[in-house]
């Protein structure tokens, strides 16, 4: 697990929380991951739109907190599989709330409301450009939290 070298590196637990999942893939990253365990290629394709780069990083940052297990296999070629940690399942309970107030005040599916996620929180075109291509807002597939 990462080791806080400065005292007071954080104002609160929710400074420490998001400091371990913050960046734009993580939490995508635990929801596959609390489904199965996944082989690089696997995690890839489970969250579109992340880079092989963005997921190596997230995935070694993500070991480095204690949160994601990787297990490499001794055969040829090699086999690495990442699953979560004791550690990283705790964390994926406690992003239940958080996905349950996302579902409560900010993600309206279709005919609820009318217009999706883009009409709660306003997405324009510039944030369409994230998605993959044909691929809407309201239409992203829902984490096991949201």
């Amino acid at each position: 697990m990462r080791i806080v070298r400065k005292p007071g590196a954080f104002v609160c637990g929710i400074d420490a929380a998001m400091d371990v999942i913050g960046g734009k893939w993580k939490v995508l990253i635990l929801w596959a991951l609390n489904e199965r365990t996944h082989r690089f290629g696997e995690l890839r394709r489970a969250v579109p739109g992340v880079t092989e780069k963005v997921l190596s990083s997230h995935l070694r940052e993500l070991e480095d907190d204690g949160i994601v297990h990787r297990e490499v296999y001794a055969e040829v070629p090699p086999r690495v599989e990442y699953s979560l940690t004791p550690l990283g399942l705790s964390l994926n309970a406690a992003l239940g709330p958080l996905g349950q107030w996302g579902r409560d005040h900010i993600y309206r599916g279709e005919g609820e409301g009318g217009g999706g996620v883009e009409a709660a929180v306003g997405v324009g075109a510039a944030s369409e450009s994230r998605l993959v291509p044909g691929q809407s807002v309201s239409r992203l597939p829902r984490p096991w939290w949201g």
